[in-house]
């Protein structure tokens, strides 16, 4: 799946990938598509939560060496 805007957190500890990846949804339009690069193991549990409070889709993850991708669609 192709992302609409990517953007990589790699390097940062919890909670800035989530703050991160938060503030640049917000500047999405709805049904587009947001991949994040992180390499804090943290992330693996944190992206589909904060996606399950928010009502966001997670679209999944996947390992890509030394960091992890992570895809999100935003909902209205």
């Amino acid at each position: 799946m192709e992302a609409d805007r990517v953007e990589d957190f790699r390097g940062q500890l919890c909670p800035m990938p989530i703050v991160n990846m938060a503030r640049a949804i917000k500047k999405m339009e709805a049904g587009q598509v947001l991949e994040i690069w992180a390499d804090d193991e943290g992330a693996h549990a944190d992206v589909p939560a904060w996606c399950g409070q928010t009502g966001n889709e997670f679209l999944g993850e996947e390992e890509a060496g030394d960091y992890t991708r992570y895809l999100v669609k935003k909902t209205g």
